[in-house]
């Protein structure tokens, strides 16, 4: 009885979805880096929203930001009260959205949802307030019905997602104690289009800088110079090749192996016949979690050595970006949880994969959190034309809702 009166008023609320996107995507919720203020009039308008609907236990842990105008960063948790308050199962959404781009790449404004049938067009729409709307319609099937979550549930709402998430679930992980170990920790913000993917770990992520040095000279007399160049390319070259080195596989990731590829390249020198004397380039390099960075940075220092004795050049290698995580264990309570919920929804079988691409789940398996990514998407965050799917976002809120009823 419970589950059919909650996913009842899932069904119901679709006036109410199209008027929490329409408001939350009003609001341009971007960050500094990108030139906006900040987050701080969309979380004003979600909590005056949830209020209005019901919900009304909120608690703000907001990181200090003297770049934006509000001078802090919102990290909202809205509480609604369960039977039990062993551990809380929580949602974390995030405020923040990319900037819209090019608008003459868009058929609409982005900063005005337009429905088209069953999709909501705009900038953010998908990223991250699809995510975030589930949670919040999933919480308010019971607080509209009466009817307790089997255990107290959590709706976090944080910033700064887009950009690194210092002043989000870092600040919070740093600066706060809101979780215990027991908690279930859940993150709709990727997926696939079917809902049937749970992301329980990610590869390790290593982005490197290449600084080549040798000696710039005419292009009729490269014995009077060294060429930083083709000790680049012989580098970018040895580099790629260790994928030949470090061979394992795992099938929870596609692809399955470690990659490690040459991409963004600079400019060295203004015209053809200059021999460079200096040669930059980087790497990306995604590791399968059972190869440790250091491994990775032990080999690489080991062929940059081999490139400078003989070309005769000094190489520098600068980190960009390294992040490892241990994943979450298939048998962990949330996972067995979250795919059983998702069976009893859509009455297919949900698999677990790990993904190439970093999230903020790192940072809370890193402090020991047990979490999961999971969300029925189409995938067009970030691209001109974002929607996110009415019956997708359904969906997900029927899951989370089948979720809160579990004893």
């Amino acid at each position: 009885m419970n589950i059919d009166t909650v996913t009842k008023y899932i069904d119901n609320a679709t006036d109410d979805i199209v008027e929490l996107e329409t408001n939350l995507n009003r609001v341009k919720a971007l960050a500094p880096e990108s030139g906006g203020d900040g987050e701080a009039e969309k979380c004003k308008a979600l909590e005056k929203w949830l209020t209005q609907h019901g919900i009304s236990h909120f608690e703000r842990f907001d990181a200090p930001d003297s770049r934006v105008s509000a001078g802090i960063r919102p990290n909202l948790v809205a509480t609604i009260e369960g039977e039990n308050t062993d551990f809380s199962i929580w949602v974390m959404a995030h405020l923040d959205v990319v900037p819209s781009g090019n608008l003459e790449d868009w058929n609409t404004d982005p900063w005005t949802v337009v429905r088209d049938g069953d999709k909501l067009y705009g900038r953010g729409v998908e990223d991250n307030q699809q995510g975030l709307c589930s949670a919040v319609f999933a919480a308010l099937a019971f607080v509209s019905s009466g009817i307790k979550p089997a255990h107290t549930v959590k709706l976090l709402f944080v910033a700064d997602e887009e950009y690194g998430s210092a002043m989000g679930i870092q600040y919070l992980l740093r600066e706060h104690t809101l979780f215990n170990k027991r908690d279930y920790i859940l993150i709709p913000d990727g997926g696939d289009k079917k809902g049937l993917t749970v992301e329980v770990a990610e590869k390790n992520i290593l982005w490197l800088k290449l600084t080549v040095k040798g000696k710039q000279s005419h292009g009729s007399m490269p014995d009077e110079g060294n060429n930083a160049m083709i000790a680049g390319c012989d580098l970018a070259l040895r580099l790629n090749d260790m994928e030949n080195k470090f061979t394992k596989k795992d099938k929870m990731f596609s692809p399955d192996y470690s990659t490690f590829q040459p991409t963004k390249k600079e400019n060295n020198v203004e015209t053809v016949n200059i021999i460079p004397g200096q040669d930059v380039f980087y790497m990306d390099c995604r590791i399968l979690p059972c190869y440790t960075l250091d491994m990775i940075r032990e080999e690489v220092n080991e062929r940059i050595t081999q490139v400078e004795k003989k070309y005769g050049v000094s190489i520098k290698a600068e980190e960009l970006q390294a992040e490892s995580s241990p994943a979450t264990p298939v048998t962990a309570p949330v996972v067995v949880s979250l795919c059983k919920a998702i069976e009893d929804i859509t009455h297919e079988k949900a698999k677990t994969v790990g993904i190439g691409g970093g999230t903020v789940a790192s940072y809370l398996r890193n402090a020991g959190f047990d979490a999961v990514v999971w969300s029925t998407l189409d995938e067009t965050m970030h691209q001109p034309n974002e929607y996110c799917k009415i019956e997708n976002l359904k969906q997900d809120a029927k899951i989370l809702a089948s979720l809160f009823l579990q004893k």
